[in-house]
């Protein structure tokens, strides 16, 4: 009898175990420009690209080529970023969030690429690498 007892309390143990430590599905990132920022750039000389019209921007940084950043607001920017041509290494400052179509194709794998994409919300960008203007 007792041995019947340890048998089903096993069981149970073996099927309520799983479910209780299970944690459910790795919590994605929020992503976007309304997301949670996972860092900040202050004056960090980039590669700048842009298009004539100021509708779109990004960099990737001088010491971190592989990751691009694209602006949340290239309009708003384009006023400054039409003294420059595109390409040129300026400084850039902004909080940095994960890219949403990024964060959907890398999906709930543990696996990052080193090529990593980001938006960026652009607080100051600017020409001043060894103190000139």
């Amino acid at each position: 009898m007792g041995h019947y007892v340890i048998r089903k309390i096993l069981v149970v143990l073996i099927i309520l175990l799983p479910a209780i430590s299970y944690s459910g599905c790795k919590k994605q990132e929020k992503c976007g420009c309304d997301g949670d920022a996972l860092f900040t750039l202050t004056n960090r000389p980039a590669n700048v690209y842009f298009n004539e019209t100021g509708t779109n921007a990004y960099c990737s940084l001088v010491d971190d080529p592989y990751s691009t950043y694209y602006f949340c607001n290239p309009v708003e920017m384009s006023p400054k970023l039409k003294s420059y041509t595109s390409g040129d290494v300026l400084l850039i400052s902004g909080p940095v969030f994960w890219e949403c179509n990024y964060v959907y194709q890398s999906g709930n794998s543990s696996y990052r690429s080193y090529y990593k994409v980001y938006n960026i919300q652009v607080t100051d960008v600017f020409l001043d690498l060894y103190g000139k203007k």
